[in-house]
């Protein structure tokens, strides 16, 4: 990235410090919070510990084959029994779940099957399964970071042209005493994407388009992670149609997903409109004093990274070229929300479409009597790629934690041990509980769709029994998960705060608050909801 920046004050650019009697400064503070590399590979080597001590189980699993048209069902002991493809066959299994969700393909994933949790034989893992894990969590992260190696060149490439510093300058003229509009705007835009089709780990290309405009801004990256990613996670939390989350575990729990859908609307207003209170009284504070700012003894490395130079007369110097450039790189964006959304895009598809994009940006900008030699553009979308390896590794270590616990096969234990948790308990008890425990589970299985079809089938039916309706537990799920989401380090969490330079530490000291507050009104909502219908 470029080494030049903006500075919002002058102050701003040093980390904390104080005066020593020596008349020397030093940083405030003798512990450094490890960083993203280290905490995930503490976090593997205590996975691998665990497999060591609790308990080997599985659920018996069904899945549909679609070349045989056959339901298969897995039991523990890894035989396999063939079925018929029937709604008979799911009752007589005791699996609530219409068919048509495995004959259309909504459920693709293995369902735990209720009543059917045996323990099994020991799978704890070695040492050497350490480093293996981290390799292979690795490859099976493969798509997503083939797309921020080729998000990293298109950056790269785009900042080389000077269009991002032009761009900026035009654009700070024209907002100027209306900066937090931006922030409303993408705030509610990622809540909407969030909460329609769970516009998460998409969300990794905004960072580069609105982080030197933020800083510009005198705003901080913890501004920047609130807008994009807590915003998102909101909309997820409080998820509408969201394939990913609220109708996978909906299909799962045998019931439509549009039931108790009123509930989530108004706990996604409730909950964006607390957020962007929250984030307006930070990036207030920030801006009015630099030093406030969580992560502020990181400052200078965020803008290092991801500010701009906007006084030099060639970068006022708007050109159509620019233009046409920032044009390019800005429309990739909503292009890729379009596949998303319609297409059923994935990361190779979308990898794809920023990298014609890229080539056709590398191609103008080669152009002309000033344009760049063919090998000072492929330098800048090299030297851009480069810039994101460590982020793309960051969500490769964190699915190596992932098959540590899957392979030593204790994911099912601690669902079956949550289970036992809140049998027996009643009403506005049950449901809180129900929600705390998705809560914890969700550190452990960080994928919404993972989580709701390992667990909805088992859950549901204890609703049931208590009088609940399972909408009610679909929404115990959503809300439970997704507040551990906002700062589960088994998650995204850990990749975005690489990317822009934030502590674990720091980001937890803004996020908790906003955790706490997700649990407290997720819990208000679901015992209304059982006073209601119960």
């Amino acid at each position: 990235m470029s080494s030049t920046k903006i500075s919002a004050d002058d102050k701003s650019a040093a980390p904390p410090e104080e005066i020593t009697e020596e008349g020397k400064t030093k940083k405030r503070g003798g512990f450094n919070f490890p960083s993203a590399f280290s905490i995930l590979f503490v976090l593997t080597v205590i996975a691998a510990i665990a497999t060591r001590f609790v308990p080997a189980g599985l659920y018996s699993k069904i899945s549909y084959d679609s070349e045989g048209g056959m339901l298969n069902l897995t039991h523990p002991n890894g035989s396999v029994d063939v079925l018929p493809a029937t709604q008979e066959t799911l009752d007589n299994l005791g699996v609530s779940i219409d068919i048509q969700s495995f004959l259309s393909g909504s459920l693709s994933k293995p369902v735990s099957v209720p009543g059917t949790f045996e323990y099994v034989a020991q799978h704890a893992a070695s040492f050497a399964d350490i480093p293996v894990s981290m390799v292979e969590g690795t490859i099976e992260a493969v798509d997503i970071i083939v797309f921020i190696l080729v998000l990293g060149g298109l950056i790269g490439a785009v900042r080389a042209t000077g269009a991002f510093e032009a761009g900026l300058f035009a654009l700070t003229k024209k907002t100027k005493g209306r900066e937090f509009l931006l922030i409303v705007a993408v705030s509610l835009l990622m809540a909407m994407g969030g909460s329609f089709c769970g516009l998460e780990e998409e969300a990794v290309a905004f960072y580069p388009i609105l982080a030197p405009i933020f800083i510009s801004f005198g705003y901080d990256a913890i501004t920047v992670i609130a807008a994009i990613f807590l915003a998102g996670s909101m909309g997820s939390a409080f998820s509408t149609i969201n394939p990913f989350s609220v109708i996978i575990a909906s299909n799962a729990a045998g019931i439509q997903f549009t039931e108790g859908m009123g509930w989530r609307i108004a706990g996604l207003v409730i909950g964006t409109i607390v957020l962007l209170f929250y984030i307006h009284w930070y990036s207030k504070k920030v801006k009015e004093h630099p030093e406030f700012s969580y992560s502020f003894e990181d400052r200078e490395n965020f803008q290092k990274e991801w500010g701009v130079e906007s006084q030099s007369d060639e970068v006022k110097n708007f050109t159509l070229q620019k233009k046409f450039t920032l044009v390019l790189f800005a429309f990739a964006f909503p292009l890729m929300v379009w596949g998303v959304m319609s297409q059923g895009w994935w990361f190779p598809t979308m990898a794809a479409s920023f990298l014609t994009i890229t080539i056709v940006i590398m191609v103008i900008a080669c152009l002309g009597k000033k344009g760049m030699s063919e090998a000072e553009i492929v330098d800048a979308f090299t030297e851009g790629s480069s810039s994101m390896v460590g982020v793309a590794l960051i969500i490769g270590l964190a699915r190596g934690i992932n098959k540590i616990l899957n392979d030593g096969l204790i994911s099912d234990t601690m669902l079956d041990g949550a289970t036992r948790l809140v049998s027996g308990m009643h009403g506005p008890v049950f449901i809180v509980m129900l929600m705390l425990v998705f809560f914890l589970l969700g550190f452990v299985v960080p994928s919404s769709s993972g989580l709701a079809v390992l667990s909805m089938p088992i859950m549901a039916p204890l609703a049931d029994t208590v009088g609940i309706p399972r909408f009610v537990a679909v929404s115990a799920f959503n809300w439970g998960q997704y507040a551990m989401l906002f700062i589960a380090p088994t998650g995204l969490i850990m990749a975005t705060l690489q990317m822009l330079h934030v502590k674990f530490s720091h980001w937890l000291k803004y996020a908790i608050p906003i955790v706490g507050f997700q649990l407290v009104l997720g819990a208000v909502l679901l015992i209304i909801q059982v006073v209601v219908y119960a």
